[in-house]
């Protein structure tokens, strides 16, 4: 089985140029139709504002694709035979030549198989609240564990537990450098109320920091996180307010495990009229314009 690489991925690949992944769980299940579409086409712009190549990454009829000409980008954003994939099921989704939306974990580790180094996400997932009774991890923590990928994102999303997230990041060691901040950002909201123990002030810095840690053969990923702007972030108080109808009405409702994620950013895209929306959008394509950045730093 091969990884299907768009041919200007390629290219920029096989001549030393700057790639920056993408994933397609946002396109898919982060985002409404038909705003998920015109979104992902943002997303990609961005990084080439920022001097690189997107690669958005995901499976289509059962071939993992690396870059998506605009027949697969669609196909990811409209149809709905399109599954959430990690890591655990790319094997599976292959074998069944199904289309599948990869996650952090997935897009990180088709990324690392294709020599790409620098990724671009909007939030990193987490360990869910409520994980000691229900031992309800995302896999994206230990795929980074042990690929080493530079996923550049605003923090975790708040609807998480951002605590055990923070404390599984230190035993993984993943280590987490904040972008122009000391402050771990909390998705919608520039400051979830955790400090950092790393700062950087640009993507030389950071370039140099990955430069040693392959060197020293580090092994695992890097997270680097980049706040969403003051001026773009969600007004806190509605934030609460709306985190916690919203963890009310998946409890009521009966959904947990991967639907829960989903299921929030829904809810919070319908009680803010949109406004999450607006801001998951400036989040994430300031993140894939630092991805970009980071990636050519890299390469200087």
């Amino acid at each position: 089985m091969r990884l299907k690489i768009h041919p200007e991925v390629a290219d920029a690949l096989d001549s030393g140029r700057p790639v920056v992944a993408l994933e397609s769980t946002i396109i898919s299940h982060g985002l409404p139709r038909p705003d998920n579409l015109r979104v992902a086409r943002e997303i990609e712009h961005s990084v080439r504002e920022g001097g690189a190549v997107p690669a958005t990454i995901a499976v289509v009829g059962g071939v993992p694709r690396i870059g998506l000409d605009d027949e697969a980008l669609r196909t990811i954003a409209m149809d709905d035979a399109v599954v959430k994939v990690s890591v655990r099921d790319l094997g599976t989704l292959v074998a069944k030549e199904g289309h599948g939306a990869t996650t952090v974990a997935a897009t990180s580790h088709l990324a690392a198989l294709a020599g790409i180094t620098v990724f671009a996400t909007g939030g990193l997932g987490g360990v869910h609240r409520g994980a000691r009774e229900t031992w309800d991890e995302s896999a994206d923590l230990t795929t980074l564990s042990t690929t080493p990928v530079t996923v550049v994102c605003a923090g975790v999303k708040s609807i998480l537990d951002v605590a055990a997230t923070l404390e599984r990041l230190e035993t993984l060691n993943i280590p987490v450098l904040g972008y122009r901040t000391d402050r771990f950002p909390g998705f919608y909201l520039a400051d979830s109320g955790f400090a950092l123990d790393w700062r950087v002030e640009s993507p030389e810095e950071i370039a140099a920091v990955l430069h040693a840690r392959t060197t020293l053969q580090c092994g695992a990923g890097v997270l680097v996180v980049n706040p969403v702007q003051q001026a773009d972030e969600l007004d806190r108080a509605l934030h609460d307010s709306v985190l916690e109808s919203g963890l009310a009405a998946a409890d009521a409702a009966g959904v947990h495990g991967k639907d829960v994620t989903p299921f929030l950013l829904d809810h919070f895209h319908t009680a803010t009229h949109g406004r999450s929306l607006e801001v998951n959008v400036a989040l994430v394509r300031s993140n894939a314009a630092l991805a970009a950045a980071i990636a050519t730093a890299l390469l200087a």
